[in-house]
């Protein structure tokens, strides 16, 4: 008997509590049954099955080069041949170190670890250790990692600590977690007002990946880092997902804003397991060995996955590949905006990274991305997936170009997006 999506999804319920390793995958939000993948190559993805996709997820944004990139291949076919993990340094997480600090002014020292999740529940941790404060402050609709103390959603009032949103995570650890609405100046400013000399650290998505893509003013940022500053709170930029993707500055150059603590992931793995937090060097030195906040990984900074990371930085830093990366994601969104026109659907880019919503008009914060019409999205996305397109299996994800696209895919999509707004 053949091998099927819907055989394989059966047979993982099996021993995968969902029949997956990540909730978003399982296609619960949209129904139906999810590709199980066997192939990728530059801009496509092929099934079980055979049937070939234009792929605008991209690993949740960390294929920014396309899969399967000959040069990254290679790295990590080389890197593997001297051995897959020692759990000792190497020459290359230094050279992994001296590249992310020359990309990023921001990072003068960084540690590696293997997921968006160490970073980010690293970077808090050793910010409370330099504050001496135990308060953190997040927004509703940013994610940052499934560890405890980010798990944690809005209270009911204007300013209320947190409770949690997932089992296991417990009531005292939500009530170290201040949640604020996403892209609302008076809510932070108040927040400030009233908790500011309690708060260890603000952790932010500078631009929203989680409740679909939200891009907030430069002035918004300006005004929480200039709070940050009066209070004496670390302020962290969550650039796992926006690093290097809308830009080889990411979000914290373009919006000419310096945070305090950096985290990366994603494009800087190269498709491989690597994630990064780093920053100003007076905080970098709370860290174990040198201080008393406590973080280690057997994993972290594997030769293999550097390798990869390294092969990816060195191709994303050449001339022209950003505005490639650029022109056919706009391509894709002003194609969008121009078939929708009469449709309550639009789009928005920046550099390789796209929002579609089922609204009249883009969202600028997570209220108002929850009025998106989540039934419209969920025909739209499996008429497109018949049709060979596939993206973000949720109508809260952003979605994702890499440098392997061209004008006649992204044109190619448009037209079937047409086919489905007019059928």
């Amino acid at each position: 008997m053949s091998v099927t999506n819907e055989s394989l999804f059966e047979r993982a319920k099996q021993t995968n509590p969902g029949g997956v390793n990540s909730p978003v995958r399982s296609f619960r939000s949209v129904g139906g049954t999810p590709r199980f993948f066997r192939k990728g190559e530059g801009a496509y993805l092929w099934d079980v099955e055979g049937t070939r996709y234009l792929d605008l997820v991209g690993s949740w944004g960390a294929s920014i080069t396309g899969h399967a990139h000959p040069e990254i291949v290679q790295a990590v076919q080389k890197a593997a041949e001297h051995g897959l993990s020692f759990g000792a340094p190497t020459e290359a997480e230094i050279e992994m170190a001296e590249t992310l600090c020359r990309l990023l002014p921001s990072m003068e020292q960084v540690r590696l670890v293997s997921s968006g999740t160490e970073a980010t529940m690293s970077a808090i941790r050793l910010a409370r250790g330099f504050t001496k404060r135990d308060l953190l402050i997040k927004f509703e609709g940013c994610y940052h990692g499934h560890s405890d103390s980010l798990l944690v959603a809005a209270g009911s009032g204007a300013l209320t600590f947190g409770h949690p949103t997932s089992g296991g995570v417990s009531e005292l650890t939500a009530s170290q977690t201040v949640v604020l609405p996403y892209h609302d100046t008076e809510a932070l400013e108040n927040a400030f007002k009233q908790l500011g000399d309690k708060v260890a650290a603000v952790i932010i998505e500078p631009v929203a990946g989680n409740m679909n893509m939200i891009i907030p003013t430069q002035a918004y940022l300006q005004t929480l880092r200039t709070l940050c500053d009066d209070y004496g709170v670390v302020l962290i930029f969550d650039e796992v997902m926006s690093g290097f993707r809308v830009a080889l500055e990411c979000v914290q150059g373009l919006m000419g804003i310096r945070p305090d603590i950096t985290t990366l992931g994603k494009v800087i793995g190269g498709g491989m397991p690597v994630a990064a937090f780093g920053g100003r060097k007076d905080i970098m030195a709370h860290l174990a060995p040198l201080g008393s906040v406590y973080q280690a990984g057997t994993l972290s900074g594997n030769p293999v996955a550097v390798a990869a990371g390294l092969a990816s930085l060195a191709i994303i830093q050449r001339e022209g590949f950003y505005q490639h990366l650029s022109t056919v994601t706009q391509r894709f969104v002003q194609g969008i905006n121009r078939i929708a026109a009469n449709h309550a659907f639009c789009a928005q880019s920046l550099g390789g990274m796209f929002g579609f919503y089922c609204l009249e008009s883009v969202p600028d914060s997570y209220e108002a991305m929850r009025k998106c019409d989540q039934e419209s999205f969920k025909r739209v996305f499996h008429a497109l997936l018949n049709q060979g397109v596939y993206l973000p299996p949720s109508a809260f994800e952003a979605g994702f170009m890499s440098a392997a696209h061209t004008e006649v895919m992204i044109d190619d999509a448009l037209n079937k997006f047409a086919t489905i707004v007019d059928a």
